[in-house]
């Protein structure tokens, strides 16, 4: 899956490109390789539906010329000359940018560790089906269970070389493999969907496909026969970790310096600001070991540290990137993300830190509530902090989860959910987001 002697070619050529768009004309540059390669299968009722394989080493230079900046992309087969003469061509003719460059010479990392990030165990398509074939299986065995909506398995490798006109070269690669069935139970109008999945960095830590899979058909059993909640407000929300971990990502956009520097961002004049309960903790940390979203340095040759985003419920930072900081007249965290030929700040293993009750303990001081499982929608307002989505789960009454409920809305101000999270401590850290499960009071909720 992954050769070293074609990382050393790739190295060779991105310094060449760099080389030669100095030679060229340009001021400053980079250039980056994004190598993948991936193989899938996908299964539905005992038949293999796909298969996918795909592999390519995509070139992106950038160049700066003064404060004008231009950037080109291509495939294996380049040209470097010819590509090195069109990007300052480009960037002649562009507008000035007086945000966009290189990061400074003292930010780059001048070492990195290696993250453990790499499986080289290799996959083939025939045991990607066995898995495949034996979640639907294993699923469509649950009482109750009566079709598939499908099972796939995934085995991916991707990777980073950069070399920059300011002295910076390095290259890492990771591993990815995943696994997902999706099932129906009931019948007719009466029919409900559920699923389960795992993604790992390592083959031998996936979840076993069985386990996938029966863990799918009891989640889609456990939905038949819905009710709809009463319209109220004031209701205690209790978010299952699933969607916790997209609730937190609401609040890592809302903390992106990219969101902030367009005032596009509700926290945008809140930091060193209570923006949670104290106490809460909000961390980001690229250096994980085998972390699930982890990288030696960014997008720019930066190595980022741990950060705590939010310390006692009080906003710390922002993820930053070159560009994005000087635009807001502070220095990059070393979170800075290639997307295509530009650079933008993410988080990476970002995780809202568990409290001291466990999931059991809180819902039983739970007198009437709703534990969700699924939302739906797109009502997020990023810039006012607006939320209103559709959800599903199931009704808690007197601290026991009950009945399952669907077709309702949970509706709020990110900004008022943000303050009135209570985190249980059952997190798992296997996601690029990390949540546990997570108790949201005073939402509004529609139903019948």
């Amino acid at each position: 899956m992954f050769q070293a002697d074609k990382t050393r070619e790739l190295v060779d050529k991105a310094a060449q490109l760099v080389d030669q768009a100095g030679k060229s004309g340009a001021d400053r540059c980079d250039a980056v390789v994004v190598r993948g390669r991936s193989t899938s299968v996908s299964v539905r009722l005992g038949k293999v539906e796909s298969t996918e394989a795909s592999e390519s080493d995509s070139f992106a230079l950038r160049v700066f010329v003064g404060n004008r900046v231009a950037s080109v992309s291509a495939n294996a087969g380049i040209d470097a000359v010819e590509l090195a003469d069109r990007a300052v061509a480009m960037a002649r003719v562009s507008p000035e940018d007086p945000f966009a460059t290189l990061a400074d010479p003292q930010d780059l990392a001048q070492s990195y560790d290696d993250l453990d990030l790499f499986d080289p165990t290799e996959v083939g398509s025939e045991a990607l089906t066995d898995a495949a074939l034996a979640m639907e299986e294993v699923a469509l065995g649950v009482d109750g269970v009566t079709n598939s909506g499908g099972a796939g398995a995934s085995s991916g490798m991707g990777g980073l070389v950069l070399v920059t006109s300011e002295g910076f070269t390095g290259s890492y690669a990771g591993t990815r493999f995943g696994r997902s069935v999706s099932v129906i139970a009931g019948e007719g109008t009466g029919m409900e969907r559920d699923y389960e999945f795992d993604s790992r960095l390592y083959y031998a830590d996936l979840d076993d496909p069985a386990e996938i899979g029966r863990s799918a058909g009891t989640r889609a059993v456990r939905r038949l026969n819905p009710k709809k909640a009463d319209t109220g407000s004031g209701v205690t929300i209790v978010l299952d970790p699933r969607v916790a971990r997209g609730f937190v990502n609401h609040l890592a956009g809302a903390i992106n310096g990219a969101a902030v520097a367009r005032k596009t961002s509700f926290l945008r004049d809140m930091m060193d600001k209570q923006v949670m309960k104290a106490g809460t903790r909000i961390t980001d940390d690229p250096q994980i070991a085998r972390g699930p979203a982890s990288k030696p340095f960014d997008g720019e040759g930066v190595r980022g540290t741990r950060l705590d985003m939010i310390e006692d419920g009080i906003l710390q930072t922002w993820f930053l990137s070159t560009g994005t900081a000087r635009e807001l007249g502070l220095k990059t965290n070393g979170r800075g993300v290639r997307g295509g030929s530009n650079v933008s700040p993410s988080s990476t293993n970002l995780a809202l830190e568990p409290g001291a009750g466990t999931p059991d303990a809180l819902i039983s001081g739970i007198k009437s509530g709703f534990y969700v499982t699924e939302v739906i929608g797109h009502g997020v307002n990023m810039i006012t902090g607006e939320y209103s989505r559709g959800a599903s789960g199931f009704w808690i009454e007197n601290g026991e989860i009950t009945y399952p409920v669907s077709e309702v809305t949970i509706a709020s101000n990110l900004k008022d959910m943000f303050m009135n999270v209570t985190p249980a401590d059952d997190i798992d850290r296997k996601y690029g987001t990390a949540s546990p499960t997570l108790v949201v009071e005073g939402m509004t909720l529609a139903g019948k």
